[in-house]
């Protein structure tokens, strides 16, 4: 009934020529004039503005922006280590285990010992009383308070952490001595029998004060960062623990604290760090001594940089490259102390995440 339209107009007999519209893929428009063969590999390139995008600028700048951290922090440890070696070479006695502190005399003598073994002891105090009412707080904020009273405090609590250091050490010195004296002569009264409270005075101005102290000033920045912790447990875990007929706190202990423990070990090491380093605070609480003593309520106790903000001023050219090579320890330290946390943080898979 008539020739079959799909059939070129050339094909002999046998020749099942098929026209270019029938031989494209399905898909392909019917104009003969826009048919082109697909590349292979499924598609072409990128367009070359799309290579030079916000994201890739981006991207370089934060890439850059690390890399300078890093090359900032080597050169704070070279300058230290060259400031250092002149008086570490004058030194007549051992760095690391003498305890008297005396660079600007003719034979300068001086040791970290005495030093480090108090900003570790004063630092110590202050995550033990620390640590558990920051721990407290955060859940009270996050698990059991209204959120009409849960904003504002933890507002206020944020707040504590702008307070200046020397505010802290002013109030600590000349307010919160007292009634710390007046407990430190309770403690030797009927506790005397411990070495921690023994002695026979004079009290006041001691170890015990200028942890508390720290204490007050570690306790926004553990509480503030174990708070957002326990908020990011998955509500399908607290919700399975309850449906289990576990009470509040069986449900806190059971899902809240296991998956928040890496982030609260992170937040206490980052009030470890910032106890570690304080400065103007100890240095108006704690009463000069180069000496490592147990004894909490005694006047005594020093630290790394409380010894630098009492020293500089009258300390000469070896004088201030000790004090130097007691900040490189200190550098040190709080650097060990923030890489542990970071590393605590980035074992965690949702942290690791987060941060990406």
């Amino acid at each position: 009934m008539g020739d079959n339209p799909s059939r070129s107009v050339n094909a002999t007999a046998g020749d099942l020529g098929v026209t270019p519209r029938h031989a494209r893929g399905a898909g392909y428009g019917a104009s003969p004039s826009n048919f082109n063969e697909p590349p292979l590999g499924g598609g072409g390139s990128l367009p070359k503005k799309a290579r030079f995008s916000i994201e890739a600028g981006f991207r370089g700048l934060s890439t850059a922006s690390g890399a300078m951290v890093l090359v900032i922090i080597v050169a704070i440890a070279g300058f230290l280590i060259s400031e250092a070696i002149p008086a570490l070479q004058a030194n007549t006695g051992n760095f690391l285990t003498q305890f008297e502190w005396a660079p600007n005399e003719a034979q300068p003598s001086f040791g970290i010992a005495a030093l480090a073994f108090g900003t570790v002891l004063s630092s110590v105090i202050a995550l033990i009383v620390a640590v558990p009412i920051a721990l407290s707080i955060a859940l009270f904020l996050s698990h059991y308070a209204p959120k009409r009273l849960a904003t504002p405090l933890g507002f206020v609590i944020d707040l504590l952490a702008a307070v200046p250091s020397v505010v802290f050490g002013l109030w600590g010195r000349d307010v919160f001595q007292e009634p710390v004296r007046d407990f430190s002569i309770w403690l030797n009264k009927y506790f005397s029998w411990i070495p921690l409270f023994g002695g026979d005075g004079p009290f006041g101005q001691s170890v015990m004060l200028g942890g508390l102290v720290l204490a007050i000033m570690v306790l926004p920045i553990v509480t503030s960062l174990s708070r957002e912790v326990f908020q990011q447990t998955p509500g399908m875990n607290e919700e399975a623990a309850l449906a289990l007929g576990a009470t509040r706190w069986e449900m806190i202990r059971t899902a809240v604290l296991p998956y928040g423990k890496p982030g609260v070990i992170a937040a206490v090491m980052l009030g470890l760090g910032r106890a570690l380093g304080e400065t103007i605070a100890l240095a108006l609480t704690l009463s000069v001594a180069f000496n490592i003593s147990f004894n909490l309520i005694e006047n005594g106790g020093n630290s790394v940089a409380a010894n630098i903000a009492n020293s500089f001023a009258e300390a000469n050219d070896t004088g201030r490259g000790a004090l130097i090579a007691s900040g490189l320890v200190l550098f040190a330290i709080t650097l060990v102390v923030n890489m542990t946390a970071r590393a605590i943080i980035y074992r965690r898979r949702e942290f690791r995440d987060s941060a990406a």
